[in-house]
């Protein structure tokens, strides 16, 4: 379209030109006739050019608001799909701090129902067990030493001051009672007896861990001793205040056993049957 305006134009130049190179052949009427005639033609084709003119301007104008348009439906579509993703993220968030809720109460289930296991652990054993848990002082009375010191000996008076601290619960004035004894007669004929006192006394003290070495000690060192069913028994309940339910289990097994007639077995055989209950 611009080509051809531009062609028109130079072509009216041309004959512009023309005319007036050659006005001077022509008389003054024909003259002005072509004048009038170049004048009307350029006069027809500077309104076609106006008209061409207002089309390309009316086209520009639809163009740009077509791209305004299509710029505004872009921006549109781009901030539906945020705000569709941003939908989405929230829906995850409220799946997630659902599923947040229900591992929490799980927990608390879990928690909850520990704890009624070991209450009814404990309540099982109380109402199980008829039978005491000899104490230090009562082991060692039940088992006389092979060759026991004099009475009157500071050996002999050590130990009993032991025993006695053991009977008024004195328990870590007993501890300390022993282990003297133990250090001052480390061969005596009564060292199972003092190792057993030894370790009854860390199991009042809740050294739990402590007491299952002591008692671990007298069955190794005094093998044949009848303070071993008591040390064994001591062992089990030092476990099942320990959490280790499997190996007081183990324990109290082998102690039932390797000494069926021991004077401990009973109580032992009743707190078997309340950890093997328990599921």
């Amino acid at each position: 379209m611009i080509k051809k305006l531009i062609l028109a134009s130079l072509l009216l130049t041309a004959q512009l030109f023309s005319v007036t190179s050659h006005a001077a052949l022509f008389d003054d009427t024909e003259a002005r006739k072509k004048i009038l005639e170049v004048e009307a033609t350029m006069q027809s084709q500077n309104q076609a050019s106006q008209a061409a003119i207002a089309d390309l301007k009316s086209s520009q104008q639809a163009l740009e608001q077509r791209i305004v348009a299509i710029e505004a439906i872009t921006k549109g579509q781009v901030l539906s799909d945020m705000q569709s993703q941003i939908d989405g993220l929230k829906q995850e968030i409220a799946r997630l701090n659902g599923a947040l809720e229900v591992a929490a109460h799980n927990v608390d289930a879990t928690q909850q129902r520990q704890k009624d296991l070991y209450g009814d652990t404990d309540a099982r054993l109380r109402k199980l067990e008829s039978a005491p848990v000899p104490d230090a002082a009562a082991a060692v009375d039940s088992a006389a030493p092979t060759v026991a010191p004099n009475k009157s000996s500071q050996e002999y008076q050590l130990l009993e001051l032991a025993n006695g601290l053991s009977r008024e619960s004195k328990y870590k004035d007993a501890f300390n009672a022993y282990d003297k004894f133990l250090k001052d007669y480390p061969n005596s004929a009564l060292a199972a007896e003092a190792i057993y006192g030894l370790g009854y006394s860390q199991f009042a003290l809740k050294n739990y861990k402590s007491a299952m070495a002591s008692q671990q000690k007298l069955i190794d060192l005094h093998a044949d001793s009848p303070k071993v069913p008591d040390a064994m028994f001591n062992i089990a309940n030092s476990q099942i205040q320990l959490g280790l339910v499997p190996g007081a289990k183990k324990t109290l097994r082998d102690l039932i056993a390797k000494f069926p007639n021991s004077e401990v077995v009973p109580v032992a055989q009743k707190r078997l049957k309340a950890l093997e209950s328990i599921k």
